[in-house]
């Protein structure tokens, strides 16, 4: 989808002069956009008595991003070891942070337990015994079986890793209370990139009811639900937006419903990351080669290692050219990097404006899943992250990687047995 208009009208000017003085490639997030679309989830949710959004940290774990979700008094959806210490570095504490066990390590269980803690939310019935001290407050992610999802990222829940089954889920919080456990959240995951609200409020649903399910057998309440993350944005021009302001009326009437039901209501908790910050950022390259074979190419100063989602899935990118978004798309090409795979395209027979070498190309939504998802193969380096501030400043917010980086695990003391 075309960058925000009130993104791109602060952006645009500027853009020149930015790229001169950072050089190319390089992200570059709104923080006044990202700031609002948290301001607007909260208010779309402020009928409930108690919603929280937990960021998911692995769409965009940069530190200056997770301060702006903290003093929105968001927490953080954490899933590994470094992604628990940034985390941290915001001041996040033990109800901040939710721990999603997947194939969890038992030093990622450590981890998660020290520092004040974090919510434990485990994947598996087996991983309760290796729980090293099964905490008070326990979460299980909860796969339901068969379930439309709509795409390949999250999959089948069939064939999904991810999840308790729903023959094992009562079980999993016997289990828990064996152990120790005594307040209890439910936890699942089961769309990515929706943009139909109705399979959020339908998640909601059957969570309720699972819910009503277990504290009937477990004879204990829950404290919370979380529908996970998923959220959609419109990636193309001819994209919907996901109707949040819909999707949060229906919700809360849900939870309503089950308050006048049952006399309590869980807290309502989600983890978004694309919704929250994919909208808000783009990535500028410049053109620096073009071919003509038996298609176009443009080549650019990029490539897929700084944004890898249209290599590994087919995604869809828009790009509009700087100081050409006007012009008639008259040109088709692939817009290429340089990695020796024939993948490494951010468009593959895009209509585009002509093109000429030091056009500067904005590719858009890459607030989430862009530079998380880097890499170095072919000795290639991760670009530079920058930050736009309301009042029109732009900070250097994550330098570019250097060859000292790439080959700095090389640097370490003789071992060998």
């Amino acid at each position: 989808m075309p960058m925000p208009t009130d993104f791109s009208n602060r952006l645009s000017p500027a853009l020149e002069h930015i790229a001169a003085h950072f050089g190319t490639p390089f992200h570059i997030y709104d923080e006044k956009g990202i700031r609002e679309t948290g301001d607007s989830l909260k208010t779309a949710f402020s009928g409930l008595p108690f919603f929280k959004e937990y960021f998911a940290v692995k769409a965009l774990p940069n530190p200056a991003i997770l301060s702006i979700m903290k003093s929105l008094g968001f927490g953080f959806d954490c899933s590994s070891i470094p992604e628990l210490m940034i985390s941290r570095k915001t001041g996040a504490t033990q109800n901040d942070i939710m721990f999603t066990s997947n194939n969890t390590h038992p030093l990622e269980f450590i981890e998660a337990a020290s520092h004040g803690g974090s919510i434990l939310n485990l994947d598996d019935i087996s991983l309760i015994e290796k729980v090293p001290v099964m905490p008070e407050l326990i979460c299980f992610r909860y796969n339901p079986g068969e379930r439309r999802t709509g795409n390949s990222i999250i999959g089948n829940p069939l064939e999904a890793k991810y999840g308790v089954s729903h023959d094992q889920i009562i079980d999993a919080y016997r289990e828990s209370q064996k152990r120790g456990a005594r307040r209890f959240g439910l936890h699942t995951m089961l769309a990515s990139n929706e943009l139909n609200y109705t399979y959020m409020v339908e998640t909601t649903r059957m969570l309720l009811q699972t819910v009503e399910m277990i504290s009937e057998k477990i004879g204990q309440p829950f404290e919370f639900i979380n529908i996970g993350g998923g959220l959609g944005i419109p990636y193309k021009p001819e994209d919907t937006y996901l109707d949040i302001k819909a999707m949060a009326e229906e919700i809360t009437a849900l939870m309503n419903l089950f308050r006048q039901n049952h006399g309590y209501c869980p807290k309502f908790f989600m983890e978004s990351g694309r919704y929250m910050t994919g909208p808000h950022g783009i990535l500028v390259t410049r053109a620096i080669n073009s071919k003509n074979t038996y298609r176009s190419y443009i080549g650019v100063d990029a490539c897929m290692s700084s944004l890898m989602r249209p290599g590994i899935y087919g995604a869809y990118h828009h790009i509009t050219v700087h100081e050409k978004e006007d012009a008639p798309r008259t040109l088709v090409a692939d817009v290429v990097g340089s990695l020796c795979e024939n993948n490494d395209k951010f468009a593959v027979q895009r209509p585009l404006p002509e093109i000429s070498d030091g056009d500067l190309l904005m590719i858009h939504d890459t607030g989430a899943h862009g530079y998380a998802m880097g890499f170095n193969y072919n000795g290639r380096l991760r670009p530079k992250e920058l930050l736009l501030k309301p009042d029109g400043h732009v900070e250097l917010i994550r330098r570019e990687e250097t060859p000292e980086d790439y080959f700095r695990t090389l640097d370490f003391e003789p071992d060998a047995i």
